[in-house]
This record gives structure tokens, C-alpha cells and sequence, in this order.
């Protein structure tokens, strides 16, 4: 009887467990049982592993096989136990040391001739063997880069079944014929989920928009929606941009991930485990290191937003907008059970998806940018706007936005239609987007220099208690905005965001601490009531 055992990992969601993968033959008519909670896709590796086994030169064992994943509790699907199930197998009929096999991670596809290709999810995998305390991990050779991303793990990429094989049995190691040059690399097909390119708006791991060419400099007037920008950039504060339409939302939307910080080393691990296991990671950048950027169509289904799918849940939209930017261009046109569904994840940055199978957790920590029409024509606020559309018609349109939801967006700004004078003028650009990066880093510094020793990095992230008892605004500085609260203006949620929003302004204009002209220009923000007070935060500064 031959045993022989190696591991590798099983993801739910985006966190791992590592799966030991054991392989018993046994005298007895030829046959190969697969057990432990496998899905369609890891039954079908029987017949992937034996005819990877064969064209690579090795013997299939002619006995009864039975290969085990354990713990048999958890549900396990894909095709990355494919090499752990050949190696398993191979070291039970003796062909590879069994006790080399013990303590290596194995991820990674088999094709048909033993090439080993690529799956979703390598880092998270190899994170979780880590975690686990494992010191060697085997993947395919073009995610040998994303997996070496995890610090104190040996990583050995390779290119097919025999070169592995080799390498365990301490042989010379067989080279590969080169793929033609100027051709994709066959490997890589199918590695990309169908529908999430960079046409469906849901990406984010290539250069930032400033370093294609988008500049805030480039925006035509709109003085209060960039002043908007710039403290939702600063503080993390979600925004809403209501104003006709060609007035400029969405490009201030687009402006917005090159303002923010670039991504700290553990937040770049999050992101790209998200994105590692969406299947959105492009070739040749292991490291996501900037905001991403998503933009879903106003026709995407819950699931499509928060994650979820048939068989194993997928991250959504919200997920793949970790600490980064979710734009919900015409927002009125979403479901409003879409809209509603992200209620949740605005509150608790992170996304729980119950199915019959279990339960999966995504991260979900993201700055949301609403835009929308004042009415369905777009033309109700304009001046001497030739609007028909019908009283009844516009409430109905603006109630689409839920109460709720609204309340849990701090920043609220009238995008005004661009004048001709504005657009044709010759007279001085806005700031550009370098400057208001570099105030925005700034703030950011003081915020995290102040809020050291706490759990929270940014402004909006401090729960209001935390605000009222230990961090006061200058005396008096409140009074305006408890007056709303009175006046039901504000709700206790809503006076609790005014104060996060009047430290991220103190933050960017130098203030040790908010002051009445900082909680005025967070409530004219807040409310979207104007009160006077200038919006140019760098001439405050």
C-alpha cells in the first residue's frame, strides 16, 4: 500500500484554508476516487491529473486510488488542486519521495500535457499558507511574481508538471519550449473572469487617471464641486454630485483616485487579493499600489454590486472599489434595492454574503461618489432652463435616492452648468491635480498623526462618540450645526458627519483643531444649503 500527502488551499472569499491533499493506493481494480466536498470543476481534475501524469512521461498506477481533502468539511472548488492531486499521487506510487511532498503549498491548473497554468487567487492562497506556518510554496511561473509579494515564504514558479517532477526527485531539470514571441501566452487564457474588463468600468490596476492625462486642471469653473473633491479625497467622506447634464460630474469622479495617497503596503495586499481573486490582476503587475477606480453601468444587479453569484460568490463591485472609488454614475437609474444594499457595507466597510454553503466575507472599504440629473430631463436647475418635466415627475425621480442612504453620504454639491464666458475664457486654470495631491497627502499625515494608537486612519472612519469625547472642536464652533439638530435639519447621524467633515477641513487648511468657519464650510457641504462661506480651501489655506 502507498500513501503519500502534500496541501494546498482552499478559498473562501477572499481568506484561505489549507486543504492537505492525501492519495492511498490499494490493490485492487483500477480506479480513482475523489472525496471531500468537491465541485464540478475539481471532479473533472481526474481526468485533467491522469492525462497530465501520462504526457509528462510519468506511469499511472494501475490500483484502486483514492485521493482525500481534508478537512472534508469545507466545500472546495476550481482548479488549483490540480498539481497538489498529481504530486499526491505521484509520491504514493513512489515516483517522488513522499516526505519532500509533506510540507509544500502546491497551487496551480494542469492541462492536458502537463503545462501548469495560472488560477485566481494566488496571493490569498499563499498569504493563508503563511498564516498557516508553511515555508514553501509551488505556483505557476507567471504568478511566481504575485506570490512572492508575501514575505517569508519560498516560492518556486514553474512551467509544467515535468519540471516539478525533477525538481522534487532532484534531477536535471528539463527545459520548456519558449511560447513565439509577439504571441500571448496561451497560459494566460481564461485566467480573466468574462465581463470584467476595463470597458465594464471595473477596474483600477493600471497607472493612475493623472498619469493617463487626466488632470484636475482640466475642469471648466465648478470652484464648490472641486472644493467637494478635494475633503472627499482628503477624509474619505462619500460625495454626491447633483447638477444638469455635460456639466462636469464625471469628470470630476474620474479626477478623484489620482488625488488620493498611494496605497500603504498592507492596504496593497488587500486590493490585490480582491483582485487576485476577481481574476482582474494584469500580466506583468503583481502589486496593485493605487486607488482603483470602478465604475459600474446603472444596469448591474445586486450581486453584480456587492458580490454573490451562482456557486462560489465572487466579489462585487463595492469589493473591487476597496480603498479606492466607487462612482455610481446616474444613480437614479440603479435599482433601488442595488442602492439600498449598500447601506451596509458603507457603515461596516466590508461585505457578508450568506449562502446554503457558508458564509463569505469581502472587504469593502471604499469612498462612493453619487452623481445624478435634478430631474429625468437634467434641466430643472438650470437658469432660464426650458424643463417640462412635470412636478410629480421630478419627486418621483429624486425619491429614488432613499433617505438612508443619502444620510450616510457627508458631502452634497450643486454641479452648476458651465458658462460660455467659463468654457471659452483665457483667464487663469484651476489647481492641477499635482497640487491638490500634495494638500490632500498633507491632511491625510495629520489625521493619521493624530488619530495614532487608534484603530482609524482617516476622518471618516472615527465613530462619532470618539468625536464628542475626545477630539473637540474649537468653543462655540458648533453651535450652527446643534441648531440644526434642533430644527431637525440634521439627524444625530448627520450632526456627527458635519464634525468629521470640519476636521478633514481643519486638516487641510493647517488648524489644530475645527473652528466656526470650518464647521460652516462642512455644513454648506453637509446640507448643500449655501451659508457663505468661501470654497476655495487652498486660498484658506
Amino acid at each position: 500500500m502507498g500513501f503519500a500527502r502534500t496541501c494546498s488551499v482552499a478559498l473562501v472569499g477572499v481568506e484561505g484554508v489549507v486543504v492537505e491533499v492525501q492519495a492511498d493506493l490499494e490493490p485492487g481494480v483500477a480506479a480513482f476516487t475523489l472525496v471531500g466536498l468537491p465541485d464540478k470543476s475539481l471532479t473533472e481534475s481526474r481526468d485533467r491529473v491522469r492525462a497530465a501524469v501520462v504526457n509528462s512521461g510519468g506511469e499511472w498506477p494501475q490500483k484502486k486510488l483514492t485521493v482525500g481533502l481534508s478537512p472534508a468539511s469545507v466545500p472546495k472548488g476550481g482548479s488549483g488542486f490540480d498539481l497538489a492531486v498529481a504530486c499526491a499521487v505521484l509520491g504514493a506510487s513512489e515516483r517522488i519521495d513522499p516526505r519532500v511532498l509533506c510540507d509544500i503549498v502546491m497551487i496551480g491548473e494542469l492541462g492536458l500535457d502537463g503545462r501548469v497554468r495560472p488560477v485566481r487567487g494566488v496571493l490569498p492562497a499563499v498569504l493563508a499558507a503563511a498564516d498557516a506556518g508553511y515555508e514553501q510554496v509551488v505556483v505557476p511561473e507567471c504568478a511566481a511574481a504575485e506570490a512572492s509579494l508575501v514575505p517569508g515564504i519560498s516560492v518556486l514558479g514553474v512551467r509544467s508538471l515535468r519540471q516539478l517532477i525533477a525538481v522534487l526527485a532532484d534531477e536535471p531539470v528539463p527545459e520548456e519550449d519558449p511560447d513565439q514571441h509577439g504571441r500571448p501566452d496561451p497560459l494566460l487564457a481564461g485566467l480573466r473572469m468574462p465581463g470584467t474588463g476595463a470597458s465594464t468600468g471595473m477596474h483600477g490596476m493600471g497607472a493612475t487617471p493623472y498619469e493617463q492625462g487626466h488632470d484636475l486642471a482640466d475642469v471648466v469653473g465648478q470652484l464648490s464641486a472641486r472644493a467637494g473633491v478635494e475633503v472627499a479625497a482628503a477624509g474619505g467622506h462619500h460625495l454626491f454630485l447633483q447638477g444638469p447634464p455635460g456639466a462636469g460630474k464625471t469628470m470630476l469622479a474620474e479626477r478623484l483616485p489620482a488625488i488620493l495617497p498611494r496605497l500603504s503596503r498592507g492596504e496593497s495586499l488587500e486590493v490585490t487579493a480582491v483582485h487576485s481573486v476577481a481574476g482582474l490582476l494584469p500580466p506583468g503587475k503583481p502589486l496593485v499600489d493605487v486607488a482603483p477606480y470602478c465604475a459600474p453601468h446603472h444596469s448591474a444587479t445586486m450581486q453584480a454590486l456587492v458580490g454573490g453569484g451562482q456557486g462560489v460568490a465572487r466579489p462585487g463591485a463595492v469589493s473591487l472599489a476597496h480603498r479606492g472609488v466607487l462612482f455610481l454614475d446616474e444613480t437614479p437609474e440603479f435599482g433601488s434595492r442595488v442602492l439600498d444594499a449598500l447601506r451596509q457595507p458603507l457603515e461596516s466597510g466590508h461585505v457578508v454574503i450568506a449562502r446554503s454553503a457558508g458564509v463569505v466575507r469581502f472587504p469593502a472599504r471604499f469612498l462612493m461618489v453619487l452623481a445624478a440629473n435634478p430631474c429625468p430631463c437634467g434641466r430643472f436647475s438650470e437658469r432660464g432652463s426650458a424643463c417640462e418635466c412635470p412636478p410629480s415627475a421630478i419627486r418621483r425621480y429624486q425619491a429614488r435616492l432613499s433617505g438612508p442612504l443619502l444620510d450616510r453620504v457627508d458631502l452634497r454639491v450643486e454641479v452648476d452648468q458651465v458658462t460660455r464666458s467659463q468654457l471659452t475664457g483665457a483667464g487663469a486654470r484651476g489647481e492641477s491635480t499635482e497640487t491638490v495631491a500634495d494638500r490632500v497627502r498633507a491632511a491625510r499625515e495629520r489625521a493619521a498623526a493624530r488619530l495614532a494608537g487608534t484603530p482609524w486612519r482617516t476622518n471618516s472612519e472615527v465613530p462619532g462618540r470618539e468625536l464628542r469625547n475626545r477630539w473637540h472642536a474649537a468653543p462655540g464652533a458648533m453651535d450652527d450645526a446643534e441648531r440644526g439638530l434642533e430644527r431637525g435639519v440634521l439627524t444625530a447621524r448627520g450632526l456627527d458627519r458635519v464634525l468629521r467633515v470640519a476636521w478633514t477641513v481643519a486638516d487641510l487648511v493647517g488648524h489644530d483643531r475645527p473652528d466656526a468657519g470650518d464647521v460652516g464650510l462642512a455644513l454648506q457641504l453637509r446640507t448643500g444649503v449655501p451659508r457663505g462661506v468661501p470654497m476655495a480651501i487652498g486660498a484658506r489655506a
